[in-house]
This record gives structure tokens, C-alpha cells and sequence, in this order.
């Protein structure tokens, strides 16, 4: 399969939580496996997991062993596979590092919100990453989004998700199944 240039982090901390302070969310499952499905789908580099706590990376790792035994492959061997591109994370700082070693240079970060205007449309986006002049590593936010100092270090805030009503409060997994059609798919 084709990789794009694209590395995605799932960030757990720093998020806000409802009433605005700064929280560590939880590893689910379901973020782990369906990310992971679309993902490996879109060709990205590799989906990192960030969470600085053991307990709920060692959580992530046995979801993540589950799905790569033996009984797994011989049950569902395609789900099996885009479990290869997961990496869990204890920082975004990390991450960067382990981007840099693979690609011999930063990459281009890129916040995701909910909230406001964003400085780069997707169809802006989509042409830098078809360049392959670059990586580029997309933040995706947990809880009710990523601390404002992730938003202003990024080199770029994508553009937010609408849909025709107002209401805009999507679940991360259904976000970055879009996020990820809109960046890499197939021109026909």
C-alpha cells in the first residue's frame, strides 16, 4: 500500500474538558481501532496514540496485542493490519522526534478545532500534502479540544468540519474519517 506523507496524533493531553480545564482523557477502543481502520485506509504514515499515562497506554497495548495475536489474524486478518501503523506516545515532543529520525526533518504541524476559522482550507492542505515536498503530522483533540497553546504553536489550524446546521460537535473518530477523505482521497 501507498503511505502518504501524513503522520496523525490523537492527543489525550493536554485537552479542556466541558467546563474548560486541562485534562488526560481516556484511551477508548473504539478511537484506537476505528482511527486506526481509517487511517490505514488513507494510506497515513502512522497514527499515534498520546496519553502521558501508563495505565491507559498499558490499556492501549493490550487492545493492540488482542487484535495482533494469532486468533485475531486468522479471525480478521484485515483489521489485523492497520493495527501496523499505531504507535503509542507519552507527549506530542515525542512524536516530533520520532517523525524527524523517520524523515530527517520537522514536519509540518497542523491543529485540528471545532472552534473558529482555522488558517488553511482543506483544498489548501490537500495540494501541500500531494507536493511531497513535506511531512505533515495533524492533531487531532479529544475531549472538548486541544489546549490553546497546541493551536498557537501549530504551524497551521485546518480549517473546521461544517455541517449545515450550527450544531458542531462531532465524536473524533467520525472527524478524522473526514479529515482524512478530504486530505487523501482519489481524484476520479
Amino acid at each position: 500500500m501507498k503511505k502518504s506523507n501524513l503522520y496523525v496524533a490523537l492527543i489525550h493531553y493536554p485537552v479542556y474538558n466541558k467546563n474548560g480545564k486541562v485534562i488526560v482523557t481516556c484511551i477508548t477502543g473504539f478511537d484506537l481501532h476505528d482511527i486506526a481502520r481509517s487511517a490505514y485506509t488513507y494510506g497515513i504514515k502512522k497514527y499515534y496514540v498520546v496519553n502521558p499515562l501508563k495505565s491507559q497506554t498499558e490499556f492501549a497495548g493490550r487492545i493492540i496485542g488482542c487484535w495482533k495475536d494469532k486468533k485475531s489474524n486468522k479471525f480478521n486478518p484485515t483489521r489485523v493490519e492497520c493495527f501496523d501503523i499505531v504507535e503509542l506516545a507519552d507527549s506530542l515532543e515525542s512524536i516530533v522526534a520520532d517523525i524527524k529520525a523517520i524523515d530527517g526533518k520537522m514536519p509540518v504541524v497542523v491543529a485540528t478545532s471545532a472552534k473558529g476559522k482555522g488558517n488553511i482550507k482543506f483544498k489548501d492542505l490537500k495540494k501541500l500534502i500531494l507536493s511531497k515536498k513535506q511531512s505533515y503530522l495533524l492533531l487531532l483533540g479529544s475531549g472538548w479540544g486541544l489546549k490553546k497553546e497546541f493551536l498557537n504553536d501549530a504551524d497551521y489550524i485546518l480549517e473546521p468540519i461544517k455541517g449545515p446546521k450550527k450544531y458542531n460537535h462531532l465524536s473524533v473518530r467520525s472527524a478524522a474519517a473526514i479529515i482524512f477523505d478530504r486530505l487523501l482521497s482519489r481524484e476520479e
